[in-house]
């Protein structure tokens, strides 16, 4: 694990720091209002809650919106492991696969459960030039416990001095 996995996690479960962390690096999640569900070494879950300003004309979630919170809740456990690391490493989306499965309104919660899988790609990434590539998966579910949406992101590592 990081090292500095512990400082980064005190950044990202402090409602405050968050806030001022989100608005700095990823203004768009902060007015969209995505807001952190929970957050440790093995998983994170991103809340979004349905509101005028991300709402589409049919009075549901936006899907930019659905797929910003569900590269989010991917994204944090892939930043707590490149955070303040040496050498750096730099990590980067290369795909996106989406599937929409139900109208998505109220509060959604996109959970990533990949946390050590992360955790080895960016190790992978340390170890060798041509760096590493992960599948992560983003399971979106409403209130009520049901799947509204499942997004598969494909991340790259790769070390930035080897």
């Amino acid at each position: 694990m990081n090292p500095h996995f512990p400082a980064f996690k005190r950044i990202i479960t402090n409602p405050v720091l968050f806030k001022f962390f989100v608005f700095q690096k990823l203004s768009a999640a902060f007015w969209a209002g995505l807001s952190m569900a929970h957050f440790d070494e093995e998983s994170c879950g991103v809340r979004v809650k349905l509101s005028w300003f991300n709402q589409n004309p049919f009075r549901s979630m936006y899907f930019a919106v659905e797929a910003m919170a569900a590269e989010m809740s991917c994204g944090m456990l892939a930043f707590g492991q490149v955070y303040k690391r040496q050498p750096a490493v730099s990590m980067l989306v290369e795909k996106l696969e989406a599937k929409f499965v139900k109208k998505a309104t109220g509060v959604i919660i996109f959970t990533c459960a990949d946390g050590l899988a992360f955790q080895q790609a960016v190790n992978d990434a340390l170890e060798n030039k041509e760096g590493s590539k992960l599948l992560s998966t983003s399971i979106g579910k409403n209130q009520a416990g049901e799947v509204v949406a499942e997004f598969h992101f494909t991340w790259t590592f790769k070390a930035k001095k080897l």
